[in-house]
């Protein structure tokens, strides 16, 4: 994603010119919402459908998309799929093209984007033939902006802080109460395990190197990393950002974490070679979606627990993601057919079968409560985590304006030269912010 994102934005501004490429807030304002569908035709229709994914992905979505053809035969889908590394070049490709999908999956960090320049269909104009009203209003606003639709999120999970109960226990530490446990706290158990074990565990997996983190901090501390009222604006101060590179030293210089080296190491070979993957560190900062694919690979049992706060931290911190949306395009000549598909995979038992939770736990709670019961153990545990943690969870945070998917790369050069004494928390807090607002201020020229 880092390596293609230039040519991306080259891609999608030139597919819709200079006569399109408008700020964010020139999408403001809620469209009324009709109160009927679309017309449906009784021709043949094909919607062109597009998602990235694995095998398992791939195979799921076209049962999918063969049940939804029995049902209507009229109506073909013709799917168009490929890995995250070649998904976002394919698309604006095609997008510059004049040939958007008719349906696409689409990412957070790109939604603004595609919106913003006019790509993506308001989804409220379908009216009554795209039903929301089982999404909770937290989770349905990660896929609007200024008031208008153009996600409906698929899945949703949350942040965590994953704990190894068997480490914890081999080193004769209890689990930490995790509606209590302060940063002082998390701090205190991750320098106790590495003391404990004599070295041979760490406490925790370093943190710093995306956003999800990032976000839980600032929204603890009554900030957001961008503007809420939808400006392109980077809104978080330098006073909390420092704060957040400062814990972070803090733990490191106490033992805590690992060595920097080693961190960068690991952070480069993925999930599968992390310290908690391979068992060695009691805790780290991950996805409640990936419980299952880090109990895999380590054959220990990893526990999530809710994220720590400060002693007098922000009530409702916590936040649902989005795992992506169905969106569509705004050019699509089917919309009573685009509607009718995304509602059966929105809403429909049918559909729900087939998924289960391979995009995440459903985000539509109607159906999420439907199909807990058919899921796997971990992903029953994961629902049941989710459904933990919703005192907890406040509004949907502001959404990442067009140039924000720049983040995740300035994140993790920023923590990496904290870690390396390169720049002081202070330092890269001024200069994290004035690179996130360079970004955001390039995608609107």
């Amino acid at each position: 994603m880092r390596r293609t994102r230039t040519a991306h934005r080259w891609l999608l501004f030139t597919a819709v010119g200079t006569a399109t490429t408008l700020a964010l807030t020139a999408c403001a304002g809620t469209t009324e919402t009709p109160s009927t569908a679309p017309t449906l035709s009784d021709e043949p229709v094909t919607l062109s459908f597009t998602w990235w994914g694995n095998d398992v992905r791939h195979e799921i979505t076209e049962q999918l998309i063969a049940a939804f053809e029995a049902e209507h035969e009229n109506i073909t889908i013709e799917p168009q799929y490929t890995d995250w590394a070649g998904y976002w070049d394919k698309l604006a490709t095609t997008v510059a093209a004049g040939d958007a999908p008719d349906i696409i999956q689409m990412d957070e960090k790109q939604l603004s984007t595609y919106a913003a320049n006019g790509v993506l269909l308001d989804l409220g104009s379908l009216g009554e033939g795209l039903s929301t009203g089982d999404f909770p209003e937290a989770v349905l606003g990660t896929g609007a902006l200024d008031g208008t639709q153009y996600g409906i999120p698929v899945g949703i999970n949350s942040y965590t802080i994953m704990a190894n109960t068997d480490l914890l226990e081999a080193n004769g530490i209890d689990l930490p109460d995790d509606e209590t446990w302060s940063w002082d706290d998390f701090a205190d158990y991750a320098v106790e395990v590495s003391e404990a074990s004599g070295g041979a565990v760490v406490g925790s997996q370093s943190w710093g190197f995306e956003d999800g983190g990032l976000n839980n901090w600032l929204r603890q501390h009554g900030e957001s990393l961008y503007a809420e009222d939808g400006s392109p604006e980077v809104a978080a101060s330098k006073e909390t950002l420092a704060s957040w590179w400062e814990f972070l030293l803090e733990v490191t210089e106490a033992g805590g974490t690992p060595d920097p080296s080693a961190t960068i190491e690991r952070e480069s070979a993925g999930l599968a070679e992390s310290f908690t993957a391979t068992n060695q560190s009691a805790f780290g900062p991950w996805w409640s979606n990936q419980v299952a694919a880090l109990r895999d690979a380590s054959g220990q049992n990893l526990e999530p627990l809710m994220v720590p706060t400060p002693d007098e931290g922000e009530d409702a911190s916590a936040y649902y993601k989005p795992s992506m949306f169905w969106s569509a395009s705004a050019k699509t000549e089917h919309p009573g057919e685009v509607a009718l598909f995304l509602d059966w995979l929105a809403n429909s038992e049918e559909a729900a079968d087939l998924l289960l939770a391979e995009r995440g736990v459903p985000a539509n709670e109607k159906i999420r409560e439907y199909i807990t019961p058919e899921l796997g153990e971990i992903d029953q545990e994961v629902v049941a985590f989710l459904d933990e943690i919703a005192p907890r969870v406040g509004g949907a945070p502001p959404a990442t304006p067009p140039g924000g998917g720049a983040i995740e790369t300035i994140i993790d050069q920023h923590t990496q030269k904290v870690l390396f004494g390169e720049l002081t928390p202070e330092a890269a807090a001024e200069s994290f912010i004035a690179e996130l607002q360079r970004a955001l201020d390039d995608a609107a020229i």
